[in-house]
């Protein structure tokens, strides 16, 4: 795997063998997957929660950078997965968004 870009269809097939390696599949249910998700969301959160605004736009600690970036990653990780187990594809629900988002707030 490339650690310069994201590859949806690359990073979803390695998801994918990775859960079937273990077994894991057998619970990588739409709930549990969306449960997992927001658990991860919660735990990037919980870094936050205390920081001022200038201390989140400006993580110079370089261990609560490595923090959000781990969860951000587990984040990505469980999307990606939900969208496999339910046959979405994420790169073309994505662009639609982002075009309906363009239409609907229009720059000034």
């Amino acid at each position: 795997m490339s650690g310069n870009s994201i590859d949806l269809d690359q990073a979803q097939e390695f998801l994918q063998k990775f859960a079937e390696d273990r077994d894991w599949v057998q619970f990588h249910t739409p709930k549990n997957l969306a449960m997992a998700l927001a658990a991860e969301a919660g735990e990037l959160l919980e870094i936050f929660q205390w920081l001022t605004p200038a201390e989140s736009s400006h993580l110079d600690d370089g261990t609560v950078r490595s923090a959000v970036a781990d969860e951000l990653a587990d984040i990505l990780q469980y999307l990606i997965r939900l969208a496999d187990v339910l046959d979405i594809q994420l790169n073309h629900a994505l662009w639609e968004k982002l075009q309906r988002n363009a239409d609907r707030f229009p720059s000034s």
